[in-house]
């Protein structure tokens, strides 16, 4: 996504406690990528293997050096360096900045921003928010609940019963995350986030009763502002689903953002409690994640029986007495 400089300077100000060295200069350029890093030897001029696009952030180190340079050295210093297109310039630690790199990232408009924190701290506190803006991103037509710790996404056609299954699971004790419309992102390792839209958060829509808002009526331990996803759970009707699955051994999985994740087909008709197969699926996945396979090992129980009848079959036939 989009994301200038400007737009990160007023929503991090508070926690990255930044003040702006050069005004108003460079504050609307882009932001490439959420990559951030130190420059380290291009300061010195070995631009190789140099990543203008990344933010940029002077230490101790950096800045030490550039004041250990003679006026004319620094100034070349600076000047190669800025040369690149770079984004901003960070300076943590409330260090003072060396006139030259001032006058020259104005010249240059590229826009210098310091910070109060030590420079571990900044990266600790930005990495994670660059991370999670320039995260891939999609908009599913699904539910999302947090059951027993397990996030199930419960995709299905519209008016299925989505909505009232999570919203029987919520009576039931577990959370809402999001209905009707969930925001997934993908975040580092692979994981799966799903939200709320902003307008809708800790709102459902029951067919034939309207909007309610769940924390209202539950409390507000029943929803949560943002889940891991984890199972999908497709609804689909009976006569649509009758290749499902019975035995758990050939497990289906589906993809979103180009991560696999398990899908389990429930099956509805009359009378079916959809609440309790939810949480067995919440249920059976904890086990599974912590390496009990149920299917798996009734299979290899019933092999084991299968074998043991088939030797007592031939020990019977070599048996003439």
């Amino acid at each position: 996504m989009a994301l200038t400089i400007r737009e990160l300077f007023d929503r991090k100000q508070g926690s990255l406690q930044l003040e702006r060295l050069t005004g108003e200069v460079g504050l609307d350029r882009q932001i490439p990528t959420p990559e951030v890093s130190s420059p380290g030897l291009a300061l010195a001029g070995f631009t190789t293997r140099f990543v203008a696009e990344r933010l940029h952030v002077f230490g101790e180190t950096e800045i030490a050096y550039l004041r250990s340079l003679e006026a004319r050295e620094q100034r070349e210093a600076i000047e190669r360096f800025l040369s690149h297109d770079l984004p901003c310039i960070f300076v943590t630690k409330a260090q003072s900045v060396p006139r030259n790199l001032l006058k020259l990232a104005r010249e240059h408009g590229v826009p210098v921003i310091r910070s109060k924190l030590r420079t571990s701290e900044f990266y600790r506190r930005l990495t994670p928010y660059l991370a999670e803006m320039f995260a891939p991103r999609t908009t599913m037509h699904a539910s999302l609940a947090d059951v027993y710790g397990v996030g199930l996404l419960f995709i299905g056609r519209s008016g299925i019963g989505k909505s009232e299954c999570v919203l029987d699971l919520v009576e039931r004790g577990h959370r809402l995350v999001a209905d009707d419309v969930v925001n997934i992102s993908r975040r580092a390792a692979g994981v799966l986030i799903g939200q709320a839209a902003d307008m809708s958060h800790r709102y459902m829509e029951i067919r034939g009763v309207g909007l309610v808002d769940v924390s209202a009526l539950f409390g507000v331990r029943s929803v949560r502002q943002q889940k891991r996803i984890e199972v999908v759970v497709e609804l689909k009707e009976w006569e649509m689903a009758k290749d499902t699955d019975r035995t758990g051994l050939d497990g289906k999985t589906t993809t979103i953002l180009g991560e696999e994740l398990p899908l389990v087909v429930v099956p509805l008709n009359p009378g079916k409690n959809i609440t309790v197969v939810s949480e067995v699926v919440a249920m059976n996945h904890l086990l599974r994640y912590s390496g009990v396979d149920s299917a798996l090992a009734f299979n290899q129980r019933l092999l084991q029986k299968m074998a043991q009848q088939r030797e007592l079959r031939e020990y019977l036939s070599e048996d003439y007495e």
